[in-house]
């Protein structure tokens, strides 16, 4: 079905955990995929590996809280093999704050504190990428996300996260009702529209035949050129993601020109196009010395 609603979470997780979901969604999901290997980036109290393996799959949960950072860490490489199905629940926004409110101390890369809406998307792109990363030809990533109205405004994030994300690759979209929200037991006066009830479940598909996540990034930045610089800059921080989060141009270089598409290995500029996006944004990357870069602290 591609509606789902179980007003119940279940005997999973923790039930103190704000934001959780139920156990019964990942229950049913688990049971339509049918993967051997799967892991939650995003875990939370654990709730997905709970269900996971009581069915008997291979399953691992990362986190933020436990000291994976998925902005900085490859997925691929924390768990050690792909998966068939790669599902985060991320925050959705600051609708929840989680550093140093649910656990630890505030952290910067909490998707939960970014500076603003667009910081959110692009964070959440980038996070997207590296389940993509670890996700094995043929199986399934996406992320369990919902919308928000905040002081009017409408901010649709699943609608973001799918138009950053391979057209070719989306392979469903669901609807998830939202039972037990705190909104539901407030008042808003002079509100017309609709509370909303519900979240998304989005799936991408990783193709049989693997070319290069430069090649879809490229494909990404076609679709959407107005986001062309974002694009550049998720684009460079995957690279350094996969090398280990620090790297020397060469290799940079090297692993951006390895089966890159047409449009990037025609042009004898991109070099100098992944020069200008270190440079320009040392927010995100930093020099280390001549010729070498890290992401930035």
């Amino acid at each position: 079905m591609s509606v789902l609603s179980f007003p119940e979470r279940g005997p999973w997780g923790d039930a103190k955990w704000r934001g959780n979901c139920s156990g019964y969604i990942y229950k049913s999901l688990f049971e339509q995929l049918r993967p051997k290997v799967f892991v939650d980036p995003m875990c939370g109290s654990g709730t997905s590996i709970e269900v996971a393996r009581e069915m008997h799959i291979e399953a691992y949960g990362l986190d933020l809280h436990q000291g994976h950072n998925i902005l900085r860490d490859s997925i691929l490489l924390a768990v050690g093999k792909p998966a068939d199905l790669c599902l985060s629940h991320p925050p959705y926004g600051d609708m929840v704050v989680y550093s140093g409110e649910v656990w630890g101390t505030p952290h910067a890369d909490d998707l939960s504190r970014c500076i603003s809406e667009d910081d959110f998307h692009e964070k959440l792109h980038i996070a997207l990428l590296n389940q993509r990363d670890a996700t094995k030809p043929g199986g399934y990533y996406g992320t369990i996300i919902g919308d928000k109205r905040s002081k009017g405004t409408y901010v649709s994030y699943q609608a973001e996260a799918i138009a950053r994300m391979p057209a070719s690759e989306l392979a469903a979209v669901l609807i998830k009702h939202q039972h037990n929200v705190m909104s539901n037991s407030r008042s808003y006066p002079g509100m017309k529209l609709p509370r909303v009830s519900h979240e998304f479940i989005l799936l991408w598909r990783r193709p049989e035949v693997i070319t290069s996540f430069l090649t879809d990034l490229a494909g990404m930045a076609k679709q959407q050129s107005a986001r062309l610089t974002s694009t550049w800059k998720a684009l460079v921080r995957t690279v350094l993601v996969s090398l280990g989060g620090q790297a020397s141009l060469s290799q940079i270089y090297e692993k951006v020109a390895k089966n890159a598409p047409e449009r990037l290995a025609a042009n004898p500029h991109w070099q100098a196009k992944v020069r200008q996006t270190l440079n320009q944004n040392q927010s995100f990357f930093a020099p280390i010395e001549r010729g070498v870069w890290s992401l930035a602290s």
